[in-house]
């Protein structure tokens, strides 16, 4: 366990990865804790880069920490605010580190440990559901996993019916587990647990479905369908087919009013295609994502990135912005990494390496899969999009904590323009643990500044707004008093009760009082 130094924790703070080893014969399961206290107001970048660190993940980029909250609403982590504002539930906090934006290419990936971690998250996928493929495909990727995860077929070691112990479906047939049986017999001896997933990986990413992560919607009909954001575009999925495709370069905007979510696009013509999420947070979540994705696949750096609003001018709505790195400096500066730095997460033992081999638990197999866009049911239909994270894989208990006087812990965090904390500094010891931290410098961060201009422009807006409405006014009341315009709608007015006691007890006195004050200030400045 990695713990910080010792202080006075108001809650237990930990950290959960939970792998699973598989054995043809025994399931051994070994939890791996880490225990974190951190301060009051730790912003979500800290958080994220003391989990990295110790993953020693370098291409971070990629990944994401997410959290439900108790409306069974899924969130991302904003590495900008503060934890424990961005949470509506009390405490223990549970979070899982996930894929947020999967690698164009994944065999493009320089470090080992990045392409193992997409790997487990692909092969998730795959098994609540979200990877649709044909019945050849999927025969040939669960064939790489039981090849990464058991080596080369022995046939004193693997019985009849070995794969079976394997889940890598929702649901499959006989049928199917033979012809994996028999890929993984036959077409895969000799490859590497590292190979098996490079080529696993290669499969996937000729898929449709690969990066999915679907959000529930209905479209203008009333019909069920799923709305994803993959690192190609964006995509509409209805039962087992994907009916709708636009390219990045094509989506224009994104917008979102309440539940009815818009996607603006240019296809030849410019077409507008509007669903509906099931609740507004849903819908502002499935905005949120939309506007990510597209900064962090479109653009080409990150000093391109906008706010973007949700609303028209005059009216505030939501405002986001993205905040990090795109996918072209990510790849430009692992390219220029040194290959010798990469991180191995194999050399060691399963009894001591950090991430053991991962297999889910045997369930019961389920009928013959589709012959042709699916493995398990009819219609699209991932298990996992409208349920909670499972905590059981990786999850987060983080807590607040105070100085040993009792007084609330604090810490400034300045982002700097590549994202990370710069007025924190962090000494690790040999084993990982935190020995001091201090401070480099009081300042203003960037993105209390930002939070300042976004005021300021709110401020602004609602003056100009402000003052439109009274130079409006001001005209129509000149207008109706002063001008000689013979209009039915102004003569109508005018000879109403009404407006006739305002003109004569308040307006014609206003302007003789106005008129005076002009005469005395002509008469001053000429006596000047």
């Amino acid at each position: 366990p990695l713990h910080f130094p010792p202080c006075l924790p108001l809650r237990t703070a930990s950290l959960h990865h939970v792998f699973s080893s598989a054995y043809l014969s025994l399931l051994r399961v070994i939890h791996v804790v880490f225990s974190y206290v951190l301060q009051r107001d730790a912003k979500g970048q800290y958080l994220f880069d003391l989990i990295c660190h110790h993953l020693n993940l370098l291409e971070k980029d990629y990944f994401g920490i997410r959290y439900v909250d108790p409306d069974k609403q899924r969130h991302w982590l904003g590495f900008t605010k503060c934890i424990a504002k961005q949470m509506k539930s009390q405490p223990p906090f549970t979070m899982c580190l996930r894929v947020k934006f999967y690698p164009p290419d994944p065999a493009a990936l320089k470090e080992e440990i990045t392409r193992y971690l997409v790997f487990l998250q692909i092969k998730r996928d795959l098994y609540h559901g979200r990877l649709l493929c044909k019945t050849s495909d999927a025969a040939m990727l669960a064939a790489y996993i039981l090849q990464a995860e058991v080596g080369d077929y022995d046939p004193g070691k693997h019985p009849e019916g070995y794969s079976s112990k394997f889940q890598f479906f929702p649901k499959h047939s006989e049928k199917l587990e033979r012809r994996i049986s028999d890929i993984h017999k036959t077409e895969l001896i000799g490859q590497t647990p590292e190979e098996s997933e490079l080529n696993f990986l290669q499969k996937a990413q000729e898929l449709e479905t690969y990066g999915v992560d679907p959000h529930p919607c209905k479209d203008v009909s009333g019909n069920p369908a799923f709305l994803a954001f993959t690192p190609f575009g964006f995509t509409v999925l209805q039962g087992n087919r994907r009916v709708h495709f636009l390219n990045w370069d094509e989506v224009t905007k994104l917008k979102f009013e309440a539940k009815t979510f818009h996607i603006y696009a240019n296809q030849k013509e410019k077409i507008i295609l509007t669903y509906f999420a099931p609740t507004p947070e849903a819908c502002k979540h499935l905005w949120k994502c939309g506007v990510e994705n597209q900064a962090f696949y479109k653009l080409d750096k990150s000093s391109q990135v906008r706010t973007v609003s949700s609303s028209n001018l005059f009216f505030k709505g939501s405002r986001f912005r993205y905040s990090g790195r795109v996918a072209k400096e990510v790849m430009e500066q692992s390219s220029l990494r040194d290959s010798a730095h990469s991180t191995p997460v194999r050399s060691v033992s399963h009894g001591d390496s950090f991430m053991p081999r991962h297999r889910h638990h045997t369930t019961d197999a389920g009928e013959g899969g589709s012959s042709q866009r699916v493995i398990s049911d009819e219609a699209y239909c991932p298990s996992d999009s409208v349920l909670p994270t499972p905590t059981a894989e990786h999850s987060l208990e983080l807590a607040v904590a105070r100085h040993p006087n009792g007084a609330p812990c604090s810490i400034e965090e300045e982002e700097s323009e590549a994202g990370t904390p710069e007025g924190q500094v962090a000494e690790f010891g040999p084993d990982g643990g935190v020995l001091r931290l201090g401070r480099t410098r009081k300042s203003l961060p960037n993105n209390e500044v930002q939070e300042l201009h976004k005021f300021i422009l709110s401020v602004l807006r609602m003056f100009l707004v402000t003052m439109g409405l009274l130079f409006a006014l001001l005209s129509l009341l000149i207008m109706l008093t002063e001008s000689d315009l013979d209009i039915a709608f102004l003569r109508d007015i005018r000879k109403t009760p009404e407006f006739q006691q305002f003109h004569f007890e308040y307006f014609c006195p206003l302007r003789r009082w106005v008129a005076c004050k002009f005469r005395w200030m002509g008469g001053f400045l000429i006596d000047k």
